[in-house]
């Protein structure tokens, strides 16, 4: 297993490597300056060439990916062009709601497609489980963004149940936790339904093995070989899939917060890529890739955990 946790920590590393050495590739070749966005129309050729040697802009693309990679390491993520402060200090000011929102999205989204999932699998080709089939088709169906609308339209403006004005934490957990609540929604519907469907499909394999056949002939309930043989086994994929899904739940809260006016790392995100404003972009997409990259290893170490033979494989 040591080897196999090395060999998955170096992936992580080099995985961070080329999405950083991509990121700021590609905001290097691009067209468009920031000189423009950030001095204006107006700046003279000897404002734009001190501005532009006073940020770095003037050195080979090379040198400027190394100094902007050894400071990172370090936890200085460079000078916001626009802001003209810490790129750190914007960030992580804007970070705090887009962790809480897709927090929240993937708490959402084990609570819902669990208990779900396990229903369905259980009532297979009954009432219940052709409910949650023509649900869950649905749902998979409508973009988030389509939901997050439908979601306000329907609480905000139909019921009264919800103020489409953002909370911030400041101003008290349970509130800024029930603002979130419904954007957390939008986000983690159209995923809960793919778990679900995922998990019957996953249980209902399961329980057509030899080893479920030779429980039951031992006398063990339907209910006690769901749990102590089939979820284990079919939580699995389960697993992989919610590891491989926290990229779109991350990228989700990212268009959500667009819909709910949340002052997150969307807004400064958009903003910077139509400013040029480089830094505040390679900085959010390495975080947001870092995340990924670091939920995927702990899934790894989970089913590792969960089915000790994939150390052999």
């Amino acid at each position: 297993m040591g080897k196999a946790l090395l060999k998955r920590a170096g992936l992580l590393i080099g995985t961070l490597l080329l999405v950083s050495v991509l990121a700021f590739v590609a905001f290097s070749v691009i067209p468009g300056d920031p000189t423009g966005s950030v001095l204006g129309m107006e700046a003279t050729d000897e404002q734009i060439a001190a501005f532009r040697a006073r940020m770095g802009l003037d050195l080979p693309v090379w040198q400027r990916y190394w100094n902007w990679l050894t400071a990172f390491v370090t936890g200085d993520f460079g000078q916001s062009f626009k802001f003209d402060m810490p790129v750190s200090e914007l960030v992580f000011t804007r970070a705090q709601a887009t962790l809480v929102l897709a927090a929240a999205a993937f708490i959402l989204i084990v609570v819902i497609s669990l208990p779900l999932g396990l229903i369905a699998a259980r009532r297979q080709g009954g009432i219940v489980d052709r409910v949650v089939t023509v649900l869950t088709q649905v749902t998979m169906s409508v973009p988030n963004f389509i939901m997050g609308i439908g979601l306000m339209y329907l609480f905000a403006l139909v019921l009264k149940w919800f103020r489409p004005e953002y909370v911030p934490l400041k101003d008290g957990l349970g509130a800024h936790l029930r603002y979130m609540l419904l954007p957390a929604l939008a986000v983690a519907l159209p995923k809960s339904a793919m778990t679900v469907k995922l998990l019957r499909g996953s249980i209902l394999g399961e329980l057509g093995q030899d080893y479920i056949r030779t429980a039951y002939s031992k006398g063990s309930s339907r209910g006690s070989v769901l749990r102590r043989h089939v979820l284990r086994n079919a939580m699995i994929p389960v697993v992989t899939f919610l590891a491989m899904a926290i990229g779109d739940i991350m990228a989700g809260s990212i268009v959500i917060e667009q819909v709910f006016s949340i002052p997150g790392l969307g807004r400064i995100l958009i903003s910077s890529i139509g400013t040029r404003d480089y830094p505040v972009v390679q900085a959010i997409v390495v975080l947001l890739a870092g995340v990924v990259v670091l939920c995927n290893f702990l899934a790894d170490l989970l089913y590792r955990v969960m089915d000790p033979r994939i150390d052999g494989r």
